[in-house]
């Protein structure tokens, strides 16, 4: 938990970007009313987590989920948020899944670039034995030739 009421703070940032995203262009926001919206937002995530941190609890686990969360909006009252969430949540997942295959996509290329490099090495390695093979062969070839000249 956070040793400072500070600490719990959304980053400046973020919220400036929230609030510029959600004004229309050319309306200003003192620094005054920015912390207050920062604080504000900082107030409703706590209790969003308290709340959907209760249904957790009801559902005996230790691990808030989506469907927690949404409980929570409803519980608060704000059920007209909820199908905007949903989306948004739908979203996110695609996108997480888009990485995920993409991902998996990279390291199946990776492999097979690494399955290929080793056949390719594991190839020279056995035309270098045959060519070593074939040159004892031809100086055993020569040997002999020269041994039966001798005779």
């Amino acid at each position: 938990m956070a040793e400072r009421p500070e600490d719990l703070n959304l980053p400046n940032a973020v919220i400036t970007r929230i609030i510029k995203e959600a004004l229309p262009d050319g309306v200003n926001v003192s620094k005054e009313a920015r912390r207050a919206i920062s604080q504000a937002a900082s107030v409703f995530v706590l209790y969003a987590t308290s709340c959907a941190n209760n249904f957790a609890i009801k559902a005996k686990r230790k691990t808030l989920n989506a469907a927690d969360v949404m409980a929570a909006m409803e519980e608060m009252e704000f059920e007209r948020f909820l199908q905007p969430l949903r989306e948004a949540l739908e979203a996110y997942k695609k996108g997480q899944k888009g990485k995920k295959e993409a991902s998996e996509q990279k390291r199946k290329e990776k492999d097979k670039k690494t399955d290929t490099e080793e056949n390719d090495k594991n190839r020279e390695e056995e035309n270098e034995e045959d060519d070593e093979e074939n040159m004892e062969e031809e100086q055993e070839g020569e040997n002999e030739r020269e041994e039966e000249v001798d005779n």
